[in-house]
């Protein structure tokens, strides 16, 4: 089925909103360099290509709802466009942002109108996990009836962002960054065709195209509107002298503006999988992937004293008694960015994150809590026995309680008494691995369970 131009006039659409060749060519590069079929799209051959999920779709002419989940630059609002297009459906837009429910039911009694008439209608929702439950309940039935097919996008994880009635009506397509032979492809396009520089006489040197595709981090918008940046001044240079080549190198590429860091965002997605990928990183016992994570975090600007809180949390759950000390270092840490605060702090936590990356591991005080709670609400609020209660009026000590206490200090530093409620008698909730210092920990251990398990009066 063929695709026709993605910056024809959109069928609909009211005249000021026509994608003129003037205005076109007064776009930004990245706008300008929009795929206008779905050939053109790079980087999502998972999707796109011969057994794609959804060229297969569109060549069986079905049009379903998609939530298209990405980073920036993947080709979210361009994949909208080409399918609303290759489905010859109307093509409808709202801002998550900006519009609501009135806007929404407006487009959708418009839909309705044009559904009678054979015609279908996309609706296309930018930003839509940033839309909350009221305006996703009124979306959903008319996505269910199949007055139009939703294309939503969004930057964030679809299975937190959206409800799960709505989430149940679409399929989940999830573009990937493009990778650095991706944005070649695009970035030698732009060069050689019309709409970008083609005639210009505009170059490119191999260490800038080699810089650009590594850094825009899988951005195609952003490795295009950095070219872009580093073109135009090349271009007004080389126009003022005109003996001198339109050329952008590495020394100009990177004196342009809207370079940008990682990917990041303190509250969304990937503050949660980068997170995650540090403290696996330090369970797994490799610094140097840890380093690695918590370098992405302090330069997106991660708040630090989050950084040293999970430090504190993955001594006292993952190493825990294997190495005494990591506790003590991880608060350590997270005492000195109090203290003196960034940039010095970040090597207290490095120190802090290689340490626990190479301490030896444990969960043992994690599980046996998790046990001992498991325990409690099986068996509710036990008596506590009475040689264990404190006396602490008349009353209570002619009841007779703490009267068999035994106190260790009085007797060489250990007793064989039983501390549990009779109902849990034997029941072990601390297991000590054989990692690091917790070896002798379960070695003494053991040593004391087997002791109080011998009658009353034998010798230890």
């Amino acid at each position: 089925m063929g695709s026709p131009d993605l910056f024809a006039p959109e069928r609909g659409a009211a005249a000021p909103r026509d994608r003129s060749a003037v205005a076109l060519a007064l776009a930004p590069l990245a706008e300008r360099m929009r795929p206008r079929t779905l050939e053109e799209v790079v980087g999502q051959d998972k999707w796109l290509g011969p057994n794609g999920f959804v060229r297969s779709v569109l060549e069986a002419d079905r049009l379903p709802s998609l939530v298209l989940w990405g980073p920036p630059g993947t080709g979210k609002t361009t994949l909208a466009r080409l399918v609303s297009r290759h489905a010859n459906a109307h093509f409808s837009a709202m801002s998550a942002v900006l519009d609501g429910v009135a806007q929404l039911r407006e487009l959708v009694a418009k839909a309705g109108q044009r559904l009678q008439n054979g015609e279908r209608t996309v609706l296309f929702v930018d930003e839509i996990h940033r839309w909350g439950r009221a305006q996703q309940d009124a979306l959903l039935p008319h996505v269910e009836a199949g007055t139009v097919s939703l294309l939503g996008a969004t930057t964030e994880n679809p299975g937190f962002a959206l409800t799960s009635a709505l989430l149940s009506r679409c399929a989940v397509v999830e573009l990937s960054p493009l990778g650095t032979a991706d944005l070649g492809l695009l970035i030698d396009r732009a060069l050689g065709d019309p709409r970008g520089y083609g005639g210009t006489g505009l170059q490119l040197s191999d260490s800038a195209r080699d810089h650009l595709c590594r850094s825009a981090d899988g951005d195609a918008r952003r490795a295009l509107s950095w070219l872009e940046a580093a073109a135009e001044s090349a271009l007004a240079a080389a126009a003022k002298d005109p003996t001198e080549t339109a050329l952008v190198d590495l020394d100009l590429l990177l004196r342009a503006p809207l370079r940008q860091g990682p990917r990041y965002d303190k509250d969304g997605d990937q503050h949660h999988q980068v997170i995650s990928a540090f403290i696996k990183s330090m369970r797994g016992s490799d610094p140097d992937a840890a380093l690695y994570w918590l370098a992405r975090m302090l330069q997106a600007g991660e708040d630090p004293r989050f950084i040293c809180r999970r430090l504190v949390i993955f001594a006292c759950e993952d190493v825990s008694n294997a190495d005494p000390t990591a506790l003590s270092l991880a608060v350590a840490a997270a005492q000195t960015h109090e203290m003196v605060g960034l940039p010095e702090s970040r090597i207290a936590m490095a120190q802090a994150t290689t340490y626990l990356a190479c301490a030896p591991k444990s969960k043992a005080s994690y599980l046996g809590l998790a046990a001992a709670s498991q325990a409690v609400e099986a068996t509710g609020s036990l008596a506590v026995p009475i040689h264990l209660r404190n006396p602490t009026t008349s009353l209570a000590k002619d009841l007779g309680w703490g009267a068999q206490y035994q106190d260790p200090h009085a007797q060489g530093g250990w007793v064989a008494e039983a501390y549990l409620p009779k109902e849990l008698t034997d029941v072990q909730f601390y297991q000590p691995t054989a990692n690091g210092a917790e070896a002798k920990i379960g070695q003494r251990l053991e040593t004391w369970r087997q002791l109080r398990k011998r009658p009353p009066g034998s010798p230890r």
